[in-house]
């Protein structure tokens, strides 16, 4: 596998944020805003799988819509490189949206409710194609029917309709979709989270196995660090709209630097008898991201909080040891926290 920087950026994110605005009252005035995400900023590669983890509430899914752009950020830039062509995302407007998202598809959580009811299979791989106006009818049907073979199914299933599969097969059904206008990046929202873990070992199979295949980059969003270490060349962890550390998969599971990370790290199941007294059981709940804590948003629950972290919000820094890995930690040079063994 190349190194990083051997690697040119597909996707560069700065200072994105995407705030919901809180109404009240009949005339439905806005009292205050809810800091979805708030201020991040982060790279990928042209190749790799990146994940992002986090709770919950954390903003990973946000993230993942504000690329795609079916939301619309607050502020910040989200930039697409496509051999040489830059695509301004945050600010494309029609065609040129439409000519960006031509290159970033999305596999939904849902298998159940992402996959149109009254509409075939060959119908529902086919549609990107229609909307895009790529290819003939003709070449549009030879393109489902391969994509279909490709995920594992019959390429005579495609006049079924989705209720007549199951939640792993329809799941492989939307990689297809993804997959049937040749992206170049490819957003995975929590897509084995609905899965029995069967199930999930299968389809985190064929998307690694299609990664290679058509030179895939994903961006992986779970809140399963176990999922994450399998698939992912790097890991971001989120807390409250913010990242708090970003690193490559092998170093975050061995050194992690923020507290948060460890404490998802613990959380990962582990075999035998007697394991569940090494989980960190965090106090509290994540905060209200309309009203987030001062300082570092996460020292309301951190085992190691001290004043500073009460106060002062930590900035994201790359660490002294390796350029490839970032954390925001007051602390994060004096202690030394447990990796997942």
């Amino acid at each position: 596998m190349n190194q990083p920087h051997s690697r040119p950026r597909l996707l560069q994110v700065r200072d994105l944020k995407k705030h919901f605005p809180v109404q009240k009252g009949t005339l439905r005035r806005v009292v205050g805003q809810v800091r979805a995400v708030d201020g991040v900023s982060f790279y990928i590669l042209e190749g790799e799988t990146l994940g992002l983890v986090g709770e919950s509430g954390s903003g990973k899914t946000t993230v993942g819509r504000c690329i795609n752009r079916l939301y619309r950020p607050t502020a910040g830039t989200i930039e697409m490189c496509i051999d040489g062509t830059v695509y301004d995302i945050t600010r494309a407007e029609k065609e040129e949206l439409k000519q960006a998202r031509r290159h970033i598809q999305m596999i939904f959580q849902d298998p159940y409710s992402s996959l149109n009811p009254r509409m075939t299979i060959g119908d529902i791989i086919q549609e990107p194609l229609v909307i895009h106006r790529i290819g003939t009818p003709e070449e549009r049907r030879h393109r489902a029917e391969e994509l279909l073979e490709k995920v594992g199914l019959d390429k005579d299933q495609m006049n079924r309709f989705p209720h007549q599969f199951s939640g792993g097969q329809r799941q492989r059904i939307g990689v297809a979709r993804a997959l049937s206008i040749a992206p170049r990046l490819v957003i995975c929202d929590e897509p084995v989270s609905a899965l029995d873990v069967s199930i999930q070992a299968q389809v985190l199979n064929l998307l690694a196995d299609l990664q290679d295949e058509f030179r895939l980059t994903l961006l992986f969003i779970s809140h399963d660090m176990s999922v994450v270490e399998y698939i992912s060349d790097r890991v971001m962890v989120m807390y409250l709209g913010k990242i708090v550390e970003v690193a490559p998969t092998d170093i975050i599971y061995q050194r992690p630097r923020h507290p948060y990370t460890e404490a998802l790290l613990s959380a990962i199941p582990k075999p035998g008898v007697g394991t569940s007294k090494d989980r960190i059981i965090l106090p509290g709940g994540i905060p209200d991201p309309a009203h987030p804590p001062p300082g570092c948003t996460f020292h309301t629950r951190c085992l190691y909080a001290q004043e500073i972290c009460r106060t002062k919000e930590p900035a994201l820094v790359a660490l002294p040891d390796n350029p490839d890995a970032f954390v925001a930690c007051h602390r994060y040079g004096e202690l030394t926290l447990r990796g997942f063994e």
